[in-house]
């Protein structure tokens, strides 16, 4: 159990805790998991964090278990389904958008060798160690985040605004956004350091 957690992390839901003491800024090559948190970070768009956690489990049902391949598979009747049970976000544009990045996401594994190897170019593949003292000092985007973003856009996907790009960037460890007073900052670092995509 940790005991000293970034600003954002204390006084919140046991979800919310689990979430930033062993996720949230861990650096990810795992094409699955880089996936997983591609379509729950734009299902956040306009809403917290903890809704999209609360609602974890029911995409992981509907997302099969965010197979790629199978989201891009998807069909009318699977997402008017969706869109009926409050288990996930019933927000149609984000539902049909999720299926189509799948498909584009599917294709940059293929064109790249993984989303991986594309996806942190955008860090030239250096997990980045931000010194945050004050949560405060966090920006809402980078020139990192515009760029992918940018070339994300190019590509078709929908629902990757700069915003967006940066928290899915702070979340799968391109970006290591915890305060340097709370102990996850340094297993963060330390699992930078021995970063290979």
């Amino acid at each position: 159990m940790m005991c000293k957690r970034c600003f954002w992390a204390t006084g919140v839901t046991e979800l919310e805790a689990v979430y930033h003491d062993e996720e949230w800024g861990g650096p990810q090559t795992d094409d699955r998991t880089l996936f997983e948190f591609l379509i729950l970070e734009a299902a956040q768009a306009g809403l917290s964090w903890r809704t999209v956690l609360e609602k974890r489990e029911g995409y992981r049902r509907y997302y099969h278990n965010f197979d790629p391949v199978k989201v891009a598979a998807l069909g009318e009747t699977e997402i008017e389904a969706m869109l009926l049970d409050p288990a996930i976000i019933r927000n149609r544009r984000k539902v049909e958008s999720s299926v189509d990045n799948a498909r584009i996401f599917l294709e940059l594994q293929k064109e790249h060798g993984s989303f991986a190897k594309y996806v942190w170019q955008f860090v030239d593949y250096t997990p980045r160690q931000n010194q945050v003292n004050d949560y405060r000092e966090i920006p809402a985007e980078t020139d990192q985040s515009k760029a992918m973003s940018k070339a994300l856009k190019k590509l078709g996907m929908r629902f990757v605004g700069p915003t967006i790009c940066y928290a899915f960037m702070q979340a799968v460890g391109m970006v290591n956004d915890h305060e340097k007073s709370c102990d996850r900052y340094a297993a963060c670092t330390a699992a930078a350091a021995k970063f290979v995509v």
